[in-house]
């Protein structure tokens, strides 16, 4: 598990340098490695029974409804290797899930988890920054150095609008600051807790450069979805547990609106709601014609291959359009079924986390990760695209981490 969080987290796009009609990724090899060791226990008689959850059924659910959807598209396109290891990955991914919630049998096991995505994600913030700091030719060459292990080559620093005269974008080793700033947007949400409660998983100096490295490194994303998605997750944090602090993050947030450094942020914004940028404009093409693809084919979709009109196409920033595309009606409401039976099942046993301070601020932290998420999905499709498998699996193993929580606190609250 410890490698697919760092995976994820640093080399998100790294493949083996050999070619077998297919390219291995690490993340492939991480999370192929978990999933056997977690088989070979049950095979062997040393695991005796699979721990099932609320969200169980409605999860099996929706892999099935996807693999209805993507055999039923395959007269859409063409089945090539390329696409079936990329479902294939997404099904994986899904399926962790499953395995996190097993694995996640007693306290110890799900805090170190927590531990470790908290400090990847500060190396990944800290690497972002660290680039975004060089001169744009030395932050390139530097990433350039990542073709052997199968990044693209070439030009790869990016700016808003892709346009040099405006300012540089993070994106560490993530490619896209979108992509980045999503991941980061869920760490920052799992860290903020971290700041306010009286038992912080490390001390307060080192959450404090945790947290601090986070929030700058999503900020120099540019990605306004991110950091929508953020403020959605604190503010859940703050409603649900800290409402005494919600005039201070008011006030803040308008401080912070109003620094000069702030103004370029602010401005974006501003063009991204009155739909004057390009990226924005864009956007409002693809939902019309994700419209109107959902108008022809509502129930089912129309998979994963491609589309069988010739003026339609796959691909939406949205996350909830883009699983209506490949998976239809059927598919999103399966989908909305899992988010509502997760957040039911944390509010119906919520008591027993307020009494214990330590599993409180993981607990918040990871559901906040989740809003901030769903959030974010409203503008970026990453969290459900088969081309960015490591944003993926992040959002599952959240969602994974988040169930196990509530289910160990159910069982703690239930053994006293």
């Amino acid at each position: 598990f410890w490698s697919v969080i760092l995976v994820v987290a640093l080399i998100p796009f790294a493949t083996l340098p050999i070619d077998i009609g297919l390219t291995p990724t690490f993340l492939d090899l991480a999370i192929g490695a978990v999933v056997a060791v977690w088989l070979l226990g049950i095979v062997t008689g040393q695991q005796k029974s699979v721990t099932l959850t609320p969200i169980t059924l409605p999860l099996i659910i929706f892999i099935l409804i996807a693999i209805f959807a993507f055999i039923f598209g395959l007269s859409n396109g063409p089945l090539t290797p390329t696409l079936l290891r990329k479902f294939a990955e997404l099904l994986i991914s899904l399926g962790l899930v499953l395995v996190i919630i097993d694995y996640c049998s007693n306290w110890d096991r799900l805090l170190r988890l927590a531990k470790v995505l908290l400090l990847s994600g500060a190396v990944a913030s800290a690497i972002a920054i660290g680039l975004w700091l060089l001169p744009d030719d030395t932050a390139n060459t530097a990433l350039n150095t990542l073709q052997r292990l199968g990044y693209p080559g070439g030009w790869v620093v990016r700016y808003i609008e892709e346009n040099p005269a405006l300012a540089e974008r993070a994106i560490g080793t993530s490619v896209d600051p979108n992509v980045l700033g999503g991941l980061l947007l869920m760490m920052g949400a799992l860290a903020g807790p971290q700041l306010v409660t009286k038992e912080p998983l490390f001390s307060r100096r080192v959450t404090v450069v945790i947290v601090g490295l986070i929030f700058i490194a999503l900020i120099l994303t540019f990605s306004r979805s991110a950091m929508v998605g953020l403020a959605a997750g604190l503010l859940f944090v703050t409603a649900v547990r800290y409402r005494r602090l919600l005039p201070y993050m008011l006030a803040a947030a308008i401080l912070l609106l109003l620094l000069p450094v702030a103004q370029d942020y602010v401005g974006r914004f501003v063009e991204g709601v009155q739909g004057q940028d390009l990226a924005t404009q864009m956007r409002f093409g693809e939902y019309k014609d994700a419209l109107t693809l959902i108008q022809r084919y509502p129930l089912f979709g129309v998979g994963f291959a491609g589309t069988p009109d010739i003026d339609l196409y796959l691909g939406v920033a949205n996350v909830y359009l883009t699983i209506t595309q490949v998976m239809g009606l059927i598919g999103l409401l399966s989908f909305f079924a899992i988010i509502i039976t997760i957040f039911a099942s944390a509010f119906f046993n919520r008591q027993w986390f307020k009494k214990h301070p330590q599993q409180d601020a993981v607990w918040l932290g990871l559901h906040a990760a989740l809003v901030g998420a769903l959030v974010a999905g409203v503008f970026d499709h990453y969290l459900f695209n088969l081309e960015f498998h490591h944003a993926v699996t992040a959002f599952w193993m959240i969602v994974g981490l988040a169930v196990a929580t509530t289910h160990l606190g159910t069982a703690s609250s239930e053994s006293q």
